[in-house]
This record gives C-alpha cells, sequence and structure tokens, in this order.
C-alpha cells in the first residue's frame, strides 16, 4: 500500500525525502501565458485560507524555456502562485517565498499547453469556453510544430489522445462553433458558464433556423448570418436562456416572409425534428391552442455529428409527432449524454433493471468513456458492443499524463483507473479472453500474459483502499461522481440479469 508522502523543506535545493522536489524563490516563478483558465477560479479564496494557514498541499510543477533562467509553470498551478504572490506581498513571510517545487524538462510549448489542460481538467470547474479556447490555442501550436495547416476533426482527436487528453471530433466541432461563432456575438453568456448543452441547443436552432430562412429564399446566407448574429447580442447577457433567441428569431422568419409566426414555428419544429417542411401547410391534427415556442427534438444534423434537441414545455406535439422527435432525442442521448435513454413508445425513462444485455453494456460503456475521457484515460478505453461488460482497458495510464501529475491528481487519476479496471473486470474475467483484445506494447498485457502483478501494481498507483474516499470519491466533481454511480448501477443490473438468464458474458460465442 502506498500512502501520500508530503515533501519537507529544508534549504534552497533538495528537501528532506522527496527526491527532484527544490525550493524556488516565488519571484523567479512566472505565470504559463497560454493558461487555460482565463477568469479567476471560483475556489479562489478557499484556496487562499487553506494557503495561508497550512501552505501548500502539494509542490508546483514548473519548467525552464530554453534560454531562460527563471521558470514558468509547467502543469497548472497558476491560482496557487497568485496567491503565494499576494500572501508574500501582504506579509513578507519567507514562507511564501520559498517554494517547494518539482522541476520537468522542457520539451515543445505545445507539450506545456497540454500539460496545463490535463491539470485543469482533472481539478474540474473549468467553463466550457476557457477550455475550447485552449483546444484551438492547442490546435494552432500543433500545425506550426508539425508544419502544416488546417489539421482535421479527426487529426485533433488522434494528436489529442497521444498527448493523454481525450475529446471526441464531435466535441471539438462544438467548441470550434462557441470559439469562432459565439464567441464574438454572446461573451457575456459564455463567460458566465454557458455550456455544451446550451451550445448544442443553440446551434440546432440555428441550423433549423438557417435551413428555413434558405428553403423560402428570404435572402442569401450572409444576410441570415448577420439576423442570427444581431438577435445573438441582443439577447447576450448572464442569465441566458434559448427562448427569447428561439422567438426573436420566429418573429425575424416570420416577417420576411409575410407569414403567421404558428405557420413558421411549425416549420421550424420540423426542420429541427428533420422532417420534410412544406411551407404554409399545418397538419389537420396539430392542436389549435398551441403556442409559440419548440417542441422536444432532435438537431438537424447528419450521423456523424447529432446535436442535442431544443426542448421546452410550451407546445404539445401530436402523438405521431412527439413519437418521431422522442425517437430522435432517444438517439442522440444514448450518444452523447450519460442520462438514462426515454423509450419510444412510454416517454418514461428505462431503468437499468429493465435494459437487455446489449443495451445495458452500450450504458457502462459509455458511463465509463466519458469518465476516462475527463480523466486523460480516453486512449486507454476499447468499446466491447458483444462481449464482456461493454469495454475494456487496453493498457495502464500513459506516462506522458502521470509523469506531469502531482501527488492529488495522480492519486485521483489512479484510483479511478482501477475503478474502471473493476467495473471492465480486467482481472476477473477469463485471462486468455481478454488478452486476446490487447496489443503487445501494453504494459496491462505484459503483466497479465507474464501473471506479474508486481509489474501492474508498479505501472499504476494502488491506493490503500482506505483513501477511496478522499483521494476519489471526495476529488470527483459533480457530474463525474454521477457517471460513476451510473456506471456501477449498470454493472450491478447487467450482472444481475446474466444470472438470471444464466448467460455467460465472456463467453467465447458471444465475439
Amino acid at each position: 500500500m502506498m500512502a501520500q508522502r508530503k515533501p519537507v523543506a529544508t534549504t534552497e535545493g533538495s528537501t528532506e525525502d522527496a527526491p527532484g522536489v527544490t525550493r524556488v524563490a516565488v519571484d523567479r516563478i512566472h505565470y504559463y501565458g497560454k493558461n487555460p483558465r482565463r477568469q479567476q477560479n471560483p475556489e479562489y479564496d478557499r484556496i487562499k485560507a487553506s494557503i495561508r494557514d497550512s501552505g501548500l498541499d502539494q509542490p508546483l510543477v514548473l519548467t525552464q524555456q530554453p534560454g531562460m533562467a527563471d521558470y514558468v509553470l509547467h502543469s497548472g498551478g497558476n491560482t496557487r502562485l497568485r496567491i503565494l504572490k499576494e500572501l508574500y506581498e501582504e506579509t513578507a513571510n519567507e514562507r511564501y517565498y520559498w517554494v517547494e517545487c518539482v522541476i520537468r524538462p522542457w520539451s515543445q510549448e505545445s507539450s506545456v499547453l497540454f500539460a496545463h489542460l490535463r491539470e485543469n481538467e482533472l481539478r474540474g470547474g473549468l467553463p466550457f469556453i476557457d477550455k475550447a479556447h485552449a483546444v484551438f490555442e492547442a490546435k494552432s501550436l500543433l500545425e506550426a510544430e508539425l508544419g502544416t495547416d488546417g489539421l482535421s476533426q479527426r487529426q485533433l482527436e488522434t494528436l489529442f489522445r497521444e498527448r493523454g487528453f481525450s475529446l471526441s471530433h464531435s466535441t471539438i466541432s462544438k467548441m470550434g462553433y462557441a470559439v469562432h461563432t459565439l464567441w464574438p456575438v454572446m461573451p457575456l453568456a459564455l463567460n458566465a458558464g454557458l455550456g455544451r448543452p446550451q451550445i448544442e441547443k443553440i446551434r440546432s436552432l440555428e441550423r433549423a433556423a438557417r435551413q428555413l430562412w434558405i428553403q423560402r429564399e428570404l435572402g442569401d446566407e450572409g444576410e441570415f448570418n448577420a439576423v442570427f448574429a444581431e438577435l445573438c447580442r441582443r439577447y447576450d447577457g448572464a442569465e441566458w436562456d434559448v427562448q427569447p433567441l428561439y422567438t426573436a428569431l420566429q418573429h425575424e422568419i416570420a416577417v420576411a416572409a409575410e407569414q403567421s409566426e404558428h405557420v413558421i414555428q411549425l416549420e421550424i419544429e420540423a426542420c429541427l425534428a428533420g422532417r420534410t417542411v412544406e411551407h404554409g401547410f399545418v397538419p389537420v391534427d396539430e392542436p389549435e391552442s398551441v403556442q409559440p415556442g419548440p417542441r422536444s427534438a432532435s438537431g438537424n444534423a447528419s450521423a456523424a455529428e447529432a446535436e442535442s434537441p431544443i426542448a421546452t414545455t410550451s407546445s404539445v406535439p401530436t402523438a405521431t409527432q412527439g413519437q418521431k422527435a422522442q425517437g430522435a432525442v432517444d438517439d442522440e442521448r444514448s450518444n452523447a449524454t450519460p442520462t438514462l435513454s426515454l423509450s419510444k413508445s412510454s416517454r418514461t425513462p428505462s431503468k437499468p433493471d429493465a435494459m437487455d444485455i446489449a443495451a445495458l453494456r452500450s450504458r457502462i460503456s459509455t458511463t465509463a468513456t466519458r469518465l476516462a475521457e475527463h480523466h486523460g484515460l480516453g486512449g486507454q478505453i476499447m468499446v466491447l458492443a458483444d462481449i464482456g461488460m461493454g469495454f475494456l482497458l487496453t493498457d495502464v495510464p500513459p506516462s506522458e499524463l502521470t509523469e506531469t501529475l502531482d501527488q492529488e491528481m495522480l492519486g485521483l487519476v489512479s484510483a479511478l483507473w482501477w475503478q474502471l479496471a473493476a467495473c471492465a473486470e480486467v482481472t476477473a474475467a477469463p485471462p486468455d479472453v481478454v488478452l486476446a483484445f490487447l496489443e503487445e506494447p501494453s504494459i496491462l498485457r505484459q503483466a497479465m500474459a507474464s501473471h506479474d502483478a508486481d509489474l501492474l501494481f508498479s505501472s499504476v498507483w494502488t491506493l490503500d483502499p482506505g483513501q477511496l474516499g478522499c483521494q476519489l470519491w471526495q476529488q470527483l466533481n459533480p457530474e463525474d461522481w454521477q457517471l460513476l454511480l451510473q456506471m456501477m448501477e449498470a454493472y450491478r443490473a447487467l450482472k444481475r440479469l446474466a444470472n438470471e438468464r444464466n448467460h455467460d458474458l465472456w463467453g467465447a460465442g458471444e465475439r
């Protein structure tokens, strides 16, 4: 069992019992200029109080750019450094002047940015727009370092995964939309915390309105872009809601088309649901009392990149239309969110116990993948649709991730890796079945093939089980905690269902 050990400060240079930890003067440490966090950390006051009372819990991680005498933060720590500088200015106390640090060798600019991205991702709380800006900053750095222009989203997905920061190409696309389209016209809402779900709603609404604008020949795309941008600016604010933007777009199109807003509302909803629009046609089974406002419907997107629905309760769809729209919502939610899918017939959430084996495997793999991606482990996930628990870990945490983490974050990532390994039954499943999916370079494969437990334990920090509460449960942000619970619930339901049906989940016949 490994317990955390904090370095003991002595004099400038190495610290006792903490090889690699040195003491550096605070005025020789500089902030990282491309720090992903653009806004003040909401935990700033709490962190400052903690450092004032107890000092740093973990050393800062620094690096030294070629030809520079001073140091720059290598992986996170901008908030802690700012606090140390403030406390030293306020008190002139030497305890805030000499800072315990770990020095990492300089490699290239993109490596430092990815280290900061991983650190911020692990600690949670980074606004979506800050993360999006950092991702496209990383894209520019990678293009410069690789001597290429215009890396595709698929290429970025691969390059990011290789650097221990997993993002799907669809997420990168949404980040690009936030940075390039929404940021110039909605900075207040984005800075206030407008997140991915709301951004998906805006994008779906824009696509539907644009489609209708072009079909009705109300002007070219440039004119629509100008209208959309102006409305986004008009309704930009910290307390943002999609409904005013929807209503305003509906009104602008109705005026330009010289048509009633009710008809335009129905046509926008048809576009959102992917139905063919027949201009001016109101379905006979549509209730006369429908009020303006969007229904639950999927975005008009390609299969490669589905968009989340825009949903309100202000209108009541007919049974046929509602089932079509709800089916689209089900398909999107099964791919994009960890929430329970909706039944097309009853519109009630399907509990894990009510799902079949394939659906439970899909649910487990979805939650596991999201957890892994949030903590730099996305490249270690392999989805297994027809065997086992729905996914498998292919290797131990990558060194490019673990070597940049402080003890606290390393404990979190390591504990989560073991939780994922337990859910995937990596060491409980038949070894020959698991080995068939693992490639030769994998340390996990080497350990399993040679039955070398020490190799595995030396490659993944194995915490004292008694530390799981403080190292994992407490450290996970609310979204990831819910994902962990959902993954465990689905695992239990799958095992229970398999036992009831006398079904061998790892049977070779399933492959």
